[in-house]
């Protein structure tokens, strides 16, 4: 029997989708197929509106080997699974003669845990949140949660927590869900053959196609216990967010309440003196803890240093008398173990690991003014982990509508550990770039405005200027405004200015959940919605209610970020340009994807409009600009205007 061909099997499936071929989506599909066949690594870029989720689908399917698909975000994460892939299936079925499987996997802790539902979880005795499901009408939020999980419970098939609506509060969730290292194991707990997390494992290891997230894809690599199933095929979309996603997971932390919480779940199952030592250690942290400044830690101060060989030593011997010890009278002794092991091991794990002072380490205290200060240690670098882990014994595509910055694949590449196209170095996995474009004509459907007369923001301190260029811009685009601002305090003085100044509804961020203020900026053209990080990315309105894209300044990282600023002085220690492999890539990255909020269909037209002079007057500009989009590109402030007048007038007079 010949092998259908790629064109043919791409053709059934966007026709079985509703759409139409598009030259990048062929381009792309043919170079994934490439990479498999070869065995080797590609970076593609795809613009929106390529349909890139068919462009790797459809050739993965077809070459029958095991695939993992790892996305960021959930809403991919169900895209994939609930739409994109069983249409595309039902389309190859009749030429390929098979119906390749599929699954989804998570981490351990989003799926609910039936040992813990039914036995309770070890609480510490003060908290006695488990009371809550006795109550015949519990009145508190976290009871009410806790009464319908239960509920859900039986009748859920999957126990994932996404798949519960509306969702619960995590601490809610923290009662009925465990992590890999609290689990009891699949033998030993009496809920085993139920297990929801086992059941995805099992479903994943007869998949075709796995899909998982960034998260999981960082623990398999770091921990070296395999989660994912045996693949062939790795293939990462939205890759731009993977380098953030694996350092996540490779962060540790340390807070007084999290070694309090260790040293009360130990206590139960050791003898006197060695809990009575991990109290002890557990006291002096705290005091150094509530000294503790924000800002890097170039060296472990002495304080500091005497408090962790303390709390790593208490810990260690915990951890071994916890092993050779058992009470009876400890009720469901195993799960109660099982927890205060997860917990102990964590304080030692990060203890041990900031002691040693690796110089690929960044260590740092932060101060939250609720919860007081958190001791984090984070990875210089994940590049050498990534080139280590992601690119062995498999073909590996990345995939996203950003990866080019400044105009090549060079700066992202490097984040993952790769030399720059074409140079082959000793131990590093060789690589082919390809940008498809999109179909979008992006100078005939997009203005790029930047408003060049503008003063230089400054690091503190509300901008009238700014302000007054904003009103006069949403005024002009009759709403429709989709403000980025770089931080919550921005976003804030923004719409409390705003709301006093102009008749449009302004929504802001963390006022409401964010799927419910994306619908009503979507269902409202009038309507405008401020907000940060998560906007720059999440946002997906196409059509009028969004013409006019507003980012307040050029998003770079603050300058006291422990994390960046140390990244940059490694780089600026090694020879390089520190401010653009860190600073700069970072802001490109977001700028990019903030831009690409503006065209989500061929029909949509609006402007960018950058309130930050740096744009066009600073020499790195010219290195931002050519990450976003090609849209026309203006300094003049009433040519903008003008323009989201006419964009608006025609929108309004089409009855939208």
């Amino acid at each position: 029997m010949t092998k259908p061909s790629l064109p043919d099997l791409l053709h059934a499936a966007v026709s079985a989708v509703g759409g139409s071929e598009r030259p990048g989506q062929v381009a792309m599909a043919e170079a994934v197929a490439e990479a498999i066949d070869d065995n080797t690594h590609r970076l593609i870029q795809a613009g929106t509106g390529t349909g890139k989720s068919l462009g790797y689908l459809v050739p993965a399917l077809a070459h029958g080997e095991r695939v993992v698909v790892a996305t960021a975000t959930l809403a991919l994460q169900r895209q994939l699974v609930e739409r994109d892939l069983p249409r595309t299936v039902d389309a190859l079925h009749p030429q390929l003669r098979r119906r390749p499987q599929f699954a989804m996997l998570k981490g351990r802790s989003n799926y609910l845990c039936l040992h813990r539902l039914h036995e309770g979880a070890p609480q510490d005795e003060e908290e006695g949140l488990f009371d809550q499901f006795e109550a015949a009408a519990p009145t508190s939020k976290l009871g009410q949660d806790l009464l319908r999980l239960r509920d859900w419970a039986d009748e859920t098939e999957t126990g994932d927590r996404d798949d519960l609506t509306p969702g619960v509060s995590d601490k809610a969730w923290s009662q009925i869900s465990v992590s890999s290292r609290e689990c009891l194991g699949a033998t030993k707990c009496a809920y085993g053959a139920e297990c929801f997390a086992e059941a995805a494992r099992e479903r994943a290891k007869l998949a075709d196609v796995v899909v998982t997230n960034h998260a999981l894809l960082a623990i398999d690599a770091i921990e070296g216990a395999p989660v994912l199933p045996q693949h062939e095929v790795l293939i990462v979309d939205e890759a731009h967010e993977l380098v953030s996603r694996v350092t996540g997971v490779a962060t540790g932390e340390l807070t007084p309440g999290q070694v309090n919480r260790a040293v009360k779940r130990a206590a139960k199952l050791v003898d006197e003196k060695t809990a009575d030592s991990l109290q002890t250690a557990s006291e002096s942290f705290e005091r150094v803890m509530e000294l503790a400044l924000p800002g890097r830690l170039e060296e472990v101060p002495e304080d500091l240093g005497y408090a962790l060989a303390a709390l790593r030593d208490a810990a260690r011997n915990v951890i071994s008398a916890m092993g050779a010890t058992r009470d009876k009278s400890v009720q469901d002794e195993d799960a109660v173990r099982k927890q205060a092991l997860a917990a102990v091991e964590s304080v030692h794990g990060v203890a041990e690991r900031i002691l040693l002072g690796s110089e690929y380490d960044v260590v740092w205290y932060e101060r939250h003014d609720r919860f007081g200060a958190t001791l984090r240690v984070a990875p210089l670098s994940v590049s050498g982990l990534l080139r280590e882990k992601l690119f062995e014994d498999r073909s590996v595509v990345l995939t996203s509508a950003t990866l080019k910055l400044g105009g090549d694949f060079n700066g992202v590449a490097a984040s993952l550990g790769l030399s720059p196209e074409g140079v082959e170095a000793e131990d590093a996995p060789v690589w082919k770039g390809l940008d498809v474009g999109s179909p979008f004509d992006y100078p005939k459907q997009g203005i790029l405005y930047v408003a060049k007369h503008l003063a230089t923001p400054g690091r503190e301190g509300t901008r009238g200027d700014m302000m007054d260029e904003l009103a006069e811009l949403i005024e002009a685009a009759g709403g429709r405004t989709l403000g980025l601002f770089s931080s919550m305090r921005g976003a804030k003085a923004a719409a409390e200015e705003l709301r006093g100044r102009l008749d449009n509804p302004i929504l802001l961020q963390g006022e409401e959940t964010l799927g419910e203020l994306i619908k009503a900026f979507a269902a409202d053209p009038k309507t405008c919605l401020f907000g940060t990080l998560s906007l720059w990315q999440g946002v997906d309105v196409p059509g009028p209610s969004c013409q006019l894209v507003v980012m307040d300044r050029i998003p770079f990282p603050r300058p006291d970020d422990p994390l960046m600023s140390a990244r940059q002085k490694s780089v600026e220690e090694h020879g390089g340009n520190g401010f653009m492999a860190v600073a700069a890539t970072h802001a490109a990255l977001l700028m990019a994807q903030g831009a690409g909020r503006l065209v989500r269909a061929s029909g949509d037209r609006g402007v960018v409009a950058v309130l930050d002079p740096r744009l066009a007057t600073a020499r790195y500009g010219s290195f931002l600009r050519a990450t976003l989009p090609d849209f026309w590109y203006t300094t003049d402030r009433n040519q903008a205007r003008r323009s989201l007048a006419a964009i608006d007038a025609k929108a309004t007079a089409d009855g939208k």
